[in-house]
């Protein structure tokens, strides 16, 4: 086993992962190296940068993933010419898109080492797609490595898992997510733990819960309506008042992306310059329009994921906090409501609760259940009643 040097590396951004980090290191310098690779853990975790600071060790001029030679800083730029990362704000990878990587990875690289190809949320491609990649797995090019992202090994047919060597993260403590937060982005102390705590171990949550106020009250009024949901207006209000929050943050982040593509398309049809539209020009916008609803979708969900779990931890500190369990809520900061909640339901119906939430969340993302209607029957469900705490 590497042991890792105390200098900055590519490793630094891996919180709570050593162990995972000294196997990459290991192998990045030639013990246990594979063709294929499958990262695992909870979101948040760190699959994606676990994979890119190997894809840089790999690549790295020292061969131990120094973090500063050219080779290290390209890879963490995401300009490095022979390793690509593949994203999709899709809610799935399709063959096609697969077929081309299968054609990228089959080319020779450009440079002395390897030809790496990391695929995050390997866990959305379609069946098809992962048909297309097993080839390319199963018969590797002498200096092709393959990078997967999934949450878990079931996300990924076995035939694929099979041929991968897995790597699995775990979710880092509180401690170690407000230690990160205060020695790589200067935050105080307090906010650091606010957020490694409000985060429930998601390092790019936490980030974003440090920097942004926003943010923070956004959560801030989701953790809130646990306590509040106490008549059927009440219920009808909060999942109004949730769909809209959350589509509004989503289409924030997605707007001037799509304002952007729109313009790079126009700029590619002459649109702009000639001052008419060639009639392979409608095709290509209208491609583009479905693409951009799909990602728009997919994004909305994601915040309504991300809130239904900070709804699901105000329900867990109710169940600890009944069950005189010791240590810190994770909503520390509104204590009061989560003992009113205590005080409305027995750590039971607090349990359906939450199985009511995960409810509401597979019914938009499996079976494509509009989101309004799914939120107003999950806060129906979650109403507190005259006598439910008995």
């Amino acid at each position: 086993m590497t042991t890792l040097p105390a200098a900055a590396t590519v490793w630094d951004d891996l919180v709570g992962q050593r162990a995972v980090a000294e196997s990459l290191a290991t192998a990045a310098s030639g013990h246990g190296m594979s063709h294929a690779w499958l990262f695992t853990g909870p979101p948040g975790s760190g699959r994606s940068n676990a994979a890119i600071a190997f894809a840089a060790a790999l690549q790295c001029e020292t061969g131990v993933g120094c973090g500063t030679c050219h080779q290290c800083h390209t890879v963490l730029a995401g300009s490095h010419a022979d390793v690509d990362v593949i994203t999709t704000q899709k809610l799935s990878i399709g063959v096609d898109e697969v077929r081309d990587l299968v054609r990228r990875a089959a080319l020779a690289p450009a440079g002395r080492r390897w030809q790496i190809l990391v695929i995050e949320d390997a866990d959305r491609l379609t069946d098809q797609a992962c048909n297309a990649l097993l080839k390319a797995i199963e018969e590797p090019t002498p200096r092709t490595v393959w990078m997967l992202c999934a949450p878990t090994v079931e996300d990924l047919l076995p035939t694929i898992r099979s041929r991968c060597r897995l790597v699995t993260l775990t979710t880092p403590s509180t401690a170690e997510v407000a230690g990160f937060l205060v020695r790589r982005d200067g935050v105080g102390e307090a906010l650091a733990a606010y957020a490694a705590r409000a985060s429930q171990g998601h390092i790019g949550r936490a980030r974003a819960l440090a920097r942004d106020e926003a943010t923070r009250n956004r959560r801030r009024e989701v953790v809130a309506y646990p306590a509040r949901l106490t008549s059927l207006g009440s219920c009808m209000r909060a999942a109004t008042n949730l769909v809209e929050m959350t589509k509004e943050e989503a289409d924030a982040l997605t707007g001037q992306l799509d304002a952007r593509e729109k313009t790079d398309l126009d700029t590619t049809y002459g649109v702009v310059e000639r001052g008419r539209r060639p009639r392979e020009y409608s095709p290509a916008l209208a491609a583009l329009e479905r693409g951009q609803k799909t990602r728009a979708k997919r994004r909305h969900l994601d915040m309504v994921d991300r809130a239904l779990m900070d709804l699901v931890s105000v329900y867990r500190d109710a169940i600890a906090l009944a069950s005189g369990a010791v240590g810190t809520l994770v909503n520390e900061e509104i204590r009061p409501d989560v003992e009113t909640v205590v005080r409305s339901a027995t750590p039971e119906l607090n349990l359906r609760r939450i199985d009511s939430i995960f409810e509401a969340r597979e019914q938009m993302l499996e079976f494509n259940v509009p989101i309004a209607l799914a939120l107003e029957a999950m806060m129906v469900s979650l109403l507190v009643s005259e006598g439910s705490a008995r």
